[in-house]
Order: structure tokens, then sequence, then C-alpha cells
């Protein structure tokens, strides 16, 4: 898989890029990243990028030119051109389930007050966001599509069973986990973790799961299919929130 990332700072990815499951992937599963500059695409002793927007207003605006040059010189017909932006669809782990199947994916990172409107209508197959907040530019939204995406490689993560049951993978939040000591400060691993039962551990994170996903996220749970025992003990779990509240109030 190769990534080609369009970026103003290039200097910008040295460090995210060079350690953990990003570095392993480029070793070992075959990831490719490249860094270009659409600088090195103008034609100004000033090397222009950016400019006024027409119809006046606040800040500056990335110029179209020197982003299409950018993208045209590694783009191929089966890539995948992506704008990072804060208006695009939310980056979640689903998307990036999506997008590791993807051979070849250019990623645009904006700057500035906004990117010319031709750059996203002309070049562009997908826009993504990584939330409902405003970064200087598409650098660390980068950085997020890119690790996301490489830990999702064979042989980038050592146990890749993990993969499959972190947060989001199946939906939901996962389930809260504990190691060695068994009692730390007062605060004790639940039983069920220490008995060996491995069906009663699995049944344990599965209701966690629930149950944290229930009062963190619960919009996550419209998409789950739940048994009647999971929905007796969600509807528990709400009874007892409830009445932890109404005593918190009196």
């Amino acid at each position: 898989m190769r990534v080609d990332i369009v970026t103003l700072f290039p200097d910008y990815f040295s460090g995210p890029f060079a350690c953990g499951p990003t570095r392993v992937a480029q070793e070992k599963s075959g990831l490719s990243i490249v860094l270009t500059n659409p600088r090195d695409f103008t034609h100004d002793p000033h090397r222009t990028v950016d400019d006024y927007p027409f119809g006046g207003g606040p800040g500056m605006v990335l110029k179209p030119e020197p982003v299409f040059s950018a993208v045209e010189s590694v783009r191929t017909p089966g890539s995948w051109v992506v704008l990072l932006s804060p208006q695009g669809r939310q980056f979640t782990q689903p998307v990036a389930e999506e997008l590791s199947r993807k051979q070849h994916l250019v990623l645009i990172c904006g700057r500035y007050k906004a990117v010319d409107e031709r750059v996203r209508a002309g070049l562009c197959q997908d826009e993504l966001s990584a939330g409902d907040f405003v970064l200087s530019g598409g650098e660390a939204a980068a950085c997020c599509v890119v690790e996301a995406i490489a830990r999702l490689l064979p042989g980038a993560v050592g146990d890749e069973e993990s993969v499959a049951t972190d947060s989001f993978s199946n939906g939901m939040l996962d389930a809260p986990y504990y190691t060695r000591p068994a009692e730390f400060r007062g605060m004790k691993v639940p039983e069920v973790l220490l008995s060996g039962d491995h069906a009663a551990v699995a049944r344990w994170r599965r209701r966690e799961a629930l149950a944290r996903t229930m009062r963190r996220r619960p919009e996550l749970l419209a998409g789950q299919v739940l048994d009647q025992e999971e929905r007796n003990y969600l509807m528990h779990e709400i009874e007892k929130e409830f009445s932890n509240g109404k005593e918190e109030r009196s």
C-alpha cells in the first residue's frame, strides 16, 4: 500500500511515522509513505501557494494550481484522493478499514483559512474530518488516518486479535482491562478476571462494553444486535443510573 501526503510542512511527519505500528508497517507490511510539497510546483520567486479570497473577507486561501500539480505528479488511475477538512465525513474505524483496502491513497492537507473549492470538486473522491474542531492544517489529521490504517495492515501489530477487539472495531467501546498487581491502592481487579473461566470473562467483557457504551456513547448501540439477557442487563444498568442520580439530587 502507498500513501502520498500533499503537505506544505513535510517535516511535520518526521517523528510520527518513525515509531509504533506505522514504522513496523513500513518495514514489514509493504506500506510506503511519500511526502510531496505543493511549493515545489510553484513558478514564482516567492513560491506562493496562497492568495486572498475572491469576494473579500479575512484569511488566505490555498491556491488550486500547486495542489493540482502536486496531486497529478503522484496520482494513478487507481488512486483514491482525499481532502482532509473539517467539512468532510467523520473519520471512524469503519472508514479506516475501508481505506486500508485501497492500494493507493493521496491525502491533501489543507492550510490557511480554506482550500480553493476547485481542489475538492476537481481532484478529490473523498473528504474526511478528524472531528468537530479546527486545526491549523490537515497534518495532524493525516497522522491519525495513516496510523489507523497502518495498524490494520498484516504484521503491523504483534497480536492481530488485539486489533479486532479494540474500541469501535465491533461498533462499541471496549471493556475495561486490568493487569498485575491484583490489588493496587485498595482498588481490586474484578474476581471474574481472576477465575480462569474464559466463558465468564467473555460474558463480563461483553456486558461491561455494553454498559460503558451506553453511558459514554449511547448512539453506538443503535447498530447492535442484543439478546434478551443483554437487553435486561442494560435496563438494569439504566435503572441503577437513574436511582443514583435521584440520590445525588436529594
